[in-house]
């Protein structure tokens, strides 16, 4: 008999210990990545013009982390996000997802407590003879009866079914965090970015009205000089047609601005039939800051996509933990304590009391394979969830190193822009000077203006180039300029 008893409790240990070991969620590994120890592009050390190297600035050490946007020093472009922030509806929707996963992580949390509840109520009954004994055809006058019952359940955690399930939806919680976080920097951004395009398309606009005029001007020229017998009608018809081309290509580039005013508007939450933006020509770009980049490392905490990937790998963790939990024994304890009587007064006499205790253990016998599917269905879930971390963070460097290079090479291609600015200035300032003294061709002055045009459009559209490449390598690197991870900033629910 006591070698029976002992055997029994060793048997039920054992049986428990697996059971334990068998459904709880396994301990979260993080994936391995590979993080190189430096950007290839080495972003911390910049050469100057002059040849010289210098540490790059960090503008907005002593600004508010997040509000990235106000380093460059622009109050149009901080009013723009502002508005963005307070209108736009793709971060509302955003908002309300972060709101409703929260209340499911509250939900999940409910469960760690005892549920109490009462219940008060009353009923009239009228039964036949024949089911009390009697009869039939006997009188049975009707009852009323009145009850009060306060009731309790509870379900003890012995497989972590509760734990695990909490466990799943807060990391749920924190992934749509770090996606109203990603939308929020994909808003400012693409503001920002928009905004700079605006700005370099007036800045080329204003070049195109200088061609313009300058077209007008040789115009007038030449046909003074056809008045007067100088030249043929072929130089004037051809001044004419470069005057109606240069009228053209400004008209045309107005389309392109009427397009990104129009997302600007969609961006505000405005209708873009109420919304006009101000010529503002982008012409000097000496404010733009030096975005530090930091250590790679710290991509991984900055960048919102990132944090929300890693948060889908904890939530698929414990999803495992749920998925396995349901193939075990579930143990809900069940209280009520109360009273009833024939009349209110009497439901809460001592006579008139009731109680009850009970414990409910349940669990599947034959599911046909349901649970186990199902757990095989989480462990393919965090697999998925693993190999999209991994994608996520080789994008996300990616992206750092395209706009460090992208800007590294657009400094270049500004620099040598610059000097062939100047020199197409000069080039067609003497060719003007020589076709009005009549020693060269209209084709001659028409071949500078030309040049003049392209490399001045040109210098303009690497400045805006450089403007928004500059708002691509913030978003790129999280919005953040230190390696603290990023937290909610306006607009946060």
């Amino acid at each position: 008999m006591k070698t029976a008893t002992v055997l029994k409790r060793t048997t039920a240990s054992l049986l428990v210990a697996i059971a334990l070991a068998a459904c709880a969620a396994p301990e979260f590994k993080q994936p391995e990545m590979a993080v190189p120890a430096a950007y290839k592009e080495k972003p911390d050390v910049v050469t100057a013009a002059d040849g010289t190297q210098w540490k790059q600035a960090r503008p907005a050490e002593a600004q508010q982390r997040g509000e990235w946007w106000l380093a460059f020093n622009d109050p149009s472009l901080t009013a723009l996000v502002n508005d963005a922030t307070a209108n736009n509806a793709n971060l509302a929707q955003a908002a309300a997802r972060l709101k409703q996963a929260r209340a499911i992580a509250g939900i999940a949390e409910a469960d760690r407590i005892p549920q109490v509840g009462v219940n008060v109520g009353a009923q009239r009954n009228q039964s036949s003879p024949t089911s009390l004994g009697l009869p039939a055809g006997t009188p049975v006058a009707p009852s009323t009866s009145y009850q009060a019952h306060l009731t309790a359940s509870y379900e003890v955690d012995l497989f972590g079914r509760v734990s695990s399930n909490v466990s799943a939806a807060r990391s749920d919680a924190a992934a749509s965090e770090a996606t109203y976080r990603s939308v929020l920097l994909s808003l400012q951004a693409d503001v920002a970015q928009t905004y700079f395009r605006l700005r370099a398309t007036d800045a080329e606009l204003d070049t195109l009205a200088r061609s313009v005029g300058l077209r007008q001007q040789s115009l007038q020229v030449n046909q003074r000089r056809f008045d007067l017998g100088d030249i043929g009608e072929f130089d004037l018809s051809r001044a004419r047609t470069e005057l109606s081309s240069a009228r053209a290509e400004a008209i045309g580039l107005q389309r392109q601005r009427a397009i990104d005013e129009h997302a600007l508007a969609v961006l505000l939450g405005k209708p873009a039939a109420d919304f006009n933006a101000s010529a503002r020509p982008l012409d000097d770009i000496a404010s733009l800051p030096l975005i530090p980049a930091g250590l790679p490392s710290s991509l991984l905490e900055r960048r919102p996509d990132v944090v929300n990937a890693q948060r889908a790998m904890e939530a698929a963790n414990a999803g495992i933990g749920v998925a396995r939990s349901a193939m075990f024994p579930a143990l809900t304890l069940n209280a009520s304590a109360g009273g009833a009587g024939g009349s209110f007064a009497d439901v809460f006499k001592w006579s008139s009391r009731s109680w009850l205790l009970g414990a409910l253990m349940s669990m599947p016998i034959i599911d046909g394979g349901r649970n186990k599917n199902n757990i095989t269905r989480s462990e393919a879930v965090l697999e998925a969830s693993v190999a999209g971390y991994r994608q996520q963070v080789l994008v996300a460097f990616a992206e750092v190193e395209d706009n460090l290079a992208g800007l590294r090479i657009l400094a270049q291609q500004g620099r040598q822009t610059d000097d062939a600015v100047v020199s197409a200035r000069r080039s067609a300032q003497l060719a003007q000077m020589l076709y009005d003294a009549g020693r060269t061709g209209y084709l001659d002055l028409l071949e500078a203006q030309r040049n003049l045009t392209i490399v001045e459009r040109s210098a303009v559209q690497l400045r805006g180039a450089r403007a928004v490449t500059t708002v691509a390598l913030v978003r790129a690197l999280g919005g953040g300029w230190d390696d603290a991870t990023t937290t909610l900033t306006q607009g946060a629910p």
